[in-house]
């Protein structure tokens, strides 16, 4: 759990790191702009701007149910950022595993994957998905309504 928040954090201590040096020489605009894009940049490699995440076992108990696709993702990963943000308000709807939280889904993860933990991996119906596009995800969702 807390490798996940060492990115965030280096990036907000980075931030103010440099903006106290820029207040000291007199540029607090700057300083307070520079700071809110370090505070920003840490919140989209947070796991905040993410769904609530379960279990991998979760994640199959309710697919099974709804036929929701389930995918799996790790904090800091840019592609599992670049779906998360595609996907807007239709993110809510799938089953999001975080495999640095959950043992089950990062071995799921590398079964699928020759023994890597790349992500997003999403499953639809059991099959998996490596790095999808956005709106093939989305077409797999609306599918399953």
């Amino acid at each position: 759990m807390k490798r996940a928040w060492i990115l965030p954090m280096l990036l907000v201590l980075c931030g103010s790191v440099v903006a106290t040096e820029l207040v000291f020489q007199g540029r607090p605009y700057a300083a307070a702009a520079l700071l809110l894009v370090f505070v920003l940049l840490a919140g989209t490699n947070s796991r905040l701007i993410f769904p609530k995440s379960v279990s991998a076992l979760e994640a199959q108990r309710r697919s099974a149910g709804d036929g929701r696709p389930i995918v799996f993702w790790r904090p800091g990963c840019t592609y599992c950022l670049r779906l998360r943000i595609r996907l807007g308000r239709s993110a809510h709807q799938l089953h999001w595993v975080d495999i640095w939280r959950d043992p089950a889904g990062a071995a799921a993860v590398r079964a699928v994957n020759d023994g890597n933990e790349t992500v997003p991996t999403v499953f639809v119906a059991d099959q998996p998905h490596v790095n999808p596009s956005p709106e093939w995800v989305r077409e797999q969702l609306s599918r399953s309504a």
